[in-house]
């Protein structure tokens, strides 16, 4: 061990933690950025031929729902519930691929279900 204590050499074989903690600084200021782009895009999808389409924000609101007046059939109330919900769906797994894609490329630091 050193004088000082703590580890021979210092941390980590010679780490700097100014620079490594000015990364992570840049790090966080271009998440930051992504995310505030990414709320304000819109994402769009649609189910059974476009009789029902869903827009949703980067944020995961829900902004919009139309629906063909020709798809809605009291009789069959169940089938639109399940356009409803696919586009829905889709909308949102596009925010989150959108979401994946826009985070920075960190070595090291691929965890899944990290974000």
């Amino acid at each position: 061990m050193s004088k000082r204590g703590g580890f021979p050499g210092g941390m980590g074989g010679g780490m700097n933690i100014g620079k490594l903690m000015k990364e992570a600084k840049k790090m966080q200021e271009e998440m930051e950025r992504s995310q505030t782009e990414l709320a304000s895009k819109d994402f769009e999808a649609s189910a059974g031929g476009g009789a029902v389409t869903v827009k949703v924000s980067g944020g995961k609101e829900v902004k919009e729902i139309a629906i063909k007046k020709d798809v809605v059939d009291p009789d069959d109330v169940e089938m639109l519930q399940d356009l409803i919900i696919t586009c829905v769906n889709e909308a949102l797994r596009k925010v989150d691929h959108a979401q994946a894609a826009s985070m920075p490329n960190i070595p090291g630091m691929n965890m899944p279900g990290m974000f």
